[in-house]
């Protein structure tokens, strides 16, 4: 039965129709997936050996929805180690091609192949000697025929009830494009602290921060050495306000920990005069300096636990709590 909302609007219509569009890019993404397992695996992995091999940027240039996908498929190579920068095929012949050097590979965005602004690109790029890399659903296109690799991209019905509007065909080649950005990104070993130099703001940035950034150093933490009575540890940890205790043995290597939890344990009469080793919780729950702040979350949430030692080679450099998160906007 549909259900009705509004002015007696049923909303059947509308979800089934986001079901077909959905169902029609599905398909055009395993199509995807099926080129790349047979003709499009050698120009792709060409593409790939083309950009590592040379000094300069990736130019991706495109027009309408294809520009806005070239506009997207820049920003996604340039966050993640890929020089790279989108150079509207409208303007390209009204200055724009000084942006281009005889360094780059030229990525030129075109459904049909055959869209007259990308000309002067691609005339810049063939007079230049500049690699031209097309990424088009006709192989016998103009811009096919002039490029040096050809990214073909499978024919598919596009999601519009008209086969006007490109929907299907935008997706393939966002698609493809991110599977460009992240083969380019595993092969020259881009990693979390290269990604955290490109993306210093917002929740994204805070999580790529490394625990060495956030956490308590020196006379901050909470430590104490085996031996000592529960009376002092007791006031030691409500002292240095992390609601935790550190225990460390003769060499300073961190040997335990006593926590709220271990308090309740062991509640009872005598517990003052009892030693910290025999509260603690062995083997506790530690994190390294060089560890993002994102993977040390994770650990907190799935041990429920809401403070992580710090170590570097057993020893207790640093302390973090959640509130230290909190603060920073990563959680």
């Amino acid at each position: 039965m549909a259900t009705m909302v509004g002015a007696g609007k049923s909303v059947d219509g509308p979800v089934d129709s986001a079901r077909r569009t959905v169902e029609f890019e599905q398909a055009g993404l395993a199509a995807l997936q099926a080129a790349l397992d047979n003709g499009l695996a050698g120009p792709f992995t060409a593409t790939v050996d083309l950009i590592r091999g040379r000094s300069g940027r990736v130019v991706v240039s495109g027009l309408g929805k294809s520009g806005h996908v070239g506009r997207k498929i820049a920003a996604t190579l340039a966050s993640t180690g890929t020089p790279s920068l989108f150079v509207h095929a409208a303007e390209a012949s009204h200055g724009d091609l000084g942006m281009v050097t005889g360094d780059d590979v030229v990525l030129a965005l075109s459904w049909s192949g055959e869209t007259a602004e990308l000309r002067s690109v691609v005339e810049y790029a063939r007079r230049f000697d500049i690699p031209l890399v097309a990424m088009t659903a006709d192989a016998t296109s103009s811009l096919a025929r002039e490029a040096d690799i050809v990214l073909l991209l499978p024919r598919v019905a596009e999601a519009c009830p008209h086969g006007l509007a490109p929907t299907t065909s935008t997706l393939l080649q966002l698609g493809l494009g991110d599977a460009l950005a992240i083969a380019l990104l595993e092969s020259h070993g881009f990693t979390a602290e290269g990604f955290h130099a490109f993306h210093p703001g917002g929740k994204l940035g805070a999580n790529l921060k490394f625990v060495r950034d956030i956490m308590h150093r020196g006379d901050a933490l909470p430590l104490t050495a085996v031996g000592t009575a529960m009376s002092e540890g007791i006031l030691l940890t409500s002292e240095k306000g992390f609601g935790c205790l550190g225990v460390v043995d003769d060499g300073r290597n961190l040997v335990g920990i006593i926590t709220d939890g271990d308090l309740r344990r062991h509640l009872g009469p005598g517990l003052l005069d009892r030693r910290v080793e025999d509260v603690m919780t062995r083997s506790p729950k530690t994190v390294p300096p060089d560890m993002i702040v994102g993977a040390a979350i994770d650990i907190l949430n799935q041990a429920k636990i809401t403070a992580l030692f710090v170590v570097e080679d057993r020893r207790p450099v640093g302390i973090v709590h959640m509130h230290d998160l909190l603060r920073t906007g990563v959680v």
